[in-house]
């Protein structure tokens, strides 16, 4: 018997609505969601890949402990003992900071890790904790930390309601969006210029989504800040900033006006390769507009000035007028809450980095969290603190990560490793213990991170949809096991009791914070007390939030309960202008000019008369529709027709070369050596190359036999952990100097 049900995607940032047909267990046929309150029924090749993931042969669905060189399955006792056992004796032996955690990129798509990872990193009392964020969306989170206050004030284009969008390094129409909760992003640009608005796109390719805007700039890698910085000196010399409703709490607009004094857009030109009279007219175009934003994304984050990037853009946004404003840059709200939502309105602690450095390098964390640039260095570097344990959790950093083949060698050196993971990829390959998630349809799901993102503000939760089987665990309560051994409670963790900890804090907390609505912690905490897990979590914080219930408050608000009388999500509303109460700078203020970023324009203006050596070939990425990083490679109806991990060479670069399209290519930076096939095309602007990233299945010991025929090379291992974003700590990946030639056989 066939039954349907309605899930949201948890395969990327788009959020989109799944409408599934179910036979037992067993996804029949994926379909978009037509009545779902944000995506409407949009559905990208990854959504209806789902049934595909969930009968991978691959998949690892039990403990696997190493033996010898191979695996074999364990019970989840046997595993814990084991994880107890030699993760206690290397902590007693060598010190906390001995273990490190890796949190991979999939974490910000589970609930359960959102809640939960929280617990473990507390417990493990370590210094060398590293994610997938310093190599993806780090100078974001710095710049905006800085200026706004907190980590996930990210303002983020009103699509639906602007008149100008001025996109660099970013290709929605790949990715569905990023650091901007969108679905349809290619149904929103075609109506934004259907109603005629402008779409402009800064990228060294012409993407799919360049080829649909009206502008397309072919701007040199790795200058997006001179460019910005050159709008911005336009801005001020033509008499064009008006900084609109947010005037009065803004600081440092002379400051960012001094600092900008020197990148004219005649000076600028020529190293970033957009002319002059263009910048000039964009600048004024943006000004000029009705509502006009500036987004920017990884290409921005992953090059050697991506806070200063990042932080550009809004600044570009504040002095047009466009910062808060419908169709300008905006602030969601988002139902659980969130930084910029607790606490006093408008004012706050903001942010401060460094608070650890890195034993090696004496790089400061961000966050919380090292750069991952240092991970290979710290296993490898004998010394106190030295690291020879390592957890990953939902990570694959050999694929992901810079100086993958130096990576790849450290973790071979690791006394012991432990993965929580569903593969057996290119870096669990090295653990001693995989621990497996339960199949997606076993868990529930809301996103708790990308509705802080959203281009709308909506609420959509996902109910398990079967029961678990015989021997299958949720991650979450192998998380909160995991961070039960690391605090001293041994194998045999009290799951409930640890669980009940966690949720006593969160409602003592809110409380305080005055959001119960006046009720006591014990009478919240039975209001919660038929759920357990994070489905308990997501209740308090739907209830307390800015659109909750407040345990009885606020009549008609939202809970849980709300959103599963609701499969297709709840719509509560447009953004709306939300400074200065969106603010949590200790001066409760916009940081125009943070001092951080200001110290480094120096090395900008270095950098703008650096000369460019002739014949030049640099390295960017790309994405594709039916890819995720490294996620999606093992499912054949994803993989499968012409190869997609090609190095993109422009014709005149290639006639230079002595290579024709098909040819295989060998691709060599100062950090290794990579050959694929080559595919020479004008969609890459002279003297750039352009490889995917997150291939490169090739690896002795991977499981994964559909990503194996398609192997395709790891552009990472042309990325030097040496090359970073000094303000962000985060990986260089994109304008990394190349050198092309014919790869011969041996």
């Amino acid at each position: 018997m066939t039954t349907i049900a309605y899930r949201t995607c948890h395969l990327c940032e788009a959020t989109c609505g799944l409408e599934l047909h179910l036979d037992g267990r067993d996804i029949t046929l994926v379909r978009g969601d037509r009545d779902d309150v944000f995506s409407r029924g949009y559905l990208c090749p990854k959504g209806t890949a789902l049934k595909h993931l969930e009968r991978d042969p691959d998949r690892v669905r039990a403990p696997l402990i190493r033996d010898g060189a191979g695996w074999r399955e364990a019970t989840w006792e046997e595993a814990f003992g084991l994880i107890a056992h030699r993760l206690g004796a290397i902590r007693a032996a060598h010190g906390n900071d001995a273990l490190a955690v890796y949190l991979g990129n999939p974490s910000a798509h589970n609930l359960g890790a959102m809640v939960y990872n929280r617990v473990l990193l507390q417990a493990a009392h370590t210094n060398n904790v590293y994610s997938a964020s310093t190599v993806d969306q780090m100078p974001k989170q710095v710049s905006a930390g800085l200026m706004f206050g907190a980590a996930l004030t990210v303002p983020v284009p009103d699509v639906d309601r602007t008149d100008y969008l001025l996109m660099l390094g970013a290709n929605p129409f790949a990715s569905n969006g990023s650091l901007m909760t969108a679905p349809d992003m290619p149904g929103r640009l075609r109506a934004l210029r259907g109603r005629g608005g402008k779409l402009v796109v800064v990228d060294p390719r012409r993407t799919k989504t360049a080829d649909e805007a009206d502008e397309h700039l072919a701007i040199r890698p790795g200058t997006d800040a001179l460019f910005l910085m050159a709008v911005v000196n336009v801005l001020f010399a033509d008499g064009l900033t008006d900084l609109g409703t947010v005037a009065a709490y803004v600081a440092g607009v002379d400051t960012v006006r001094d600092v900008a004094v020197d990148f004219t857009p005649e000076r600028v030109a020529p190293r970033c390769g957009i002319d002059a009279a263009t910048i000039h007219r964009i600048a004024h175009e943006l000004a000029g507009a009705p509502a006009a934003a500036v987004y920017g994304r990884i290409g921005t984050c992953t090059q050697e000035f991506g806070t200063l990037a990042s932080w550009l853009v809004d600044v570009v946004n504040v002095c047009t007028g466009n910062l808060d404003r419908p169709g300008g840059a905006m602030f969601a709200k988002p139902a659980t809450g969130g930084a910029n939502i607790a606490g006093t309105p408008g004012k706050g602690r903001g942010v401060r980095f460094g608070r650890r450095r890195s034993r090696v390098r004496g790089l400061p964390e961000y966050y919380g969290e090292l750069p991952v640039v240092c991970l290979a260095e710290e296993i490898e570097t004998a010394g106190e603190g030295q690291v020879r344990a390592l957890i990953t959790i939902s990570g694959n950093p050999v694929a992901s990560t810079p100086d993958a083949e130096r990576l790849d060698r450290a973790l071979g050196t690791l006394d012991f490793m432990v993965s929580v993971d569903i593969y057996v990829n290119e870096t669990t390959r090295h653990a001693d213990v995989i621990l497996p998630a339960e199949p997606e349809l076993a868990r529930g799901h809301y996103d708790l991170a990308l509705y802080s993102l959203a281009i709308r503000n909506v609420a959509n939760y996902s109910p398990p949809l079967v029961e678990l089987r015989p021997g299958e665990m949720p991650e979450w309560q192998t998380l909160l096991r995991l961070g039960g051994i690391l605090a001293g409670q041994g194998a045999d963790v009290d799951v409930d009791a640890l669980d009940e900890f966690v949720v006593n804090g969160l409602v003592e907390r809110a409380v305080k914070h005055g959001t119960t609505g006046g009720r006591t912690a014990e009478e919240v905490s039975k209001e919660l007390a038929s759920r357990r897990g994070p489905e308990r979590v997501l209740d308090l914080m739907l209830r307390t939030g800015p659109y909750g219930d407040a345990f009885g408050a606020n009549p008609g608000g939202l809970s849980l309960a709300v959103l599963e009388a609701n499969p297709h999500g709840l719509d509560v509303g447009p953004l709306e202008p939300r400074v200065p109460e969106v603010l949590r700078t200790p001066s409760g203020m916009i940081e125009l000019a943070p001092a951080e970023c200001v110290a480094d324009v120096s090395r900008l203006r270095a950098f703008l008369d650096r000369p460019v050596p002739e014949g030049e070939l640099v390295l960017v990425g790309r994405r594709d529709l039916r890819s995720n990083n490294s996620w999606m490679h093992n499912l054949d109806v994803l993989v499968k027709g012409r190869p997609r991990c090609t190095v993109h060479v422009h014709p005149e670069d290639a006639g230079r070369h002595g290579i024709v399209d098909g040819a295989e290519v060998r691709v060599r930076s100062s950090a290794g050596e990579i050959v694929l096939p080559a595919e020479v095309t004008d969609a890459v602007r002279p003297g750039v190359v352009s490889v995917p990233h997150g291939w490169g299945h090739d690896r002795p010991g991977v499981r994964l036999g559909v990503a194996a025929r398609h192997a395709g090379a790891n552009s990472n291992v042309l990325a030097r952990s040496d090359l970073f974003d000094p303000l962000s700590g985060n990986a260089v990946l994109n304008g990394i100097p190349v050198e092309l030639a014919l790869s011969v056989p041996e």
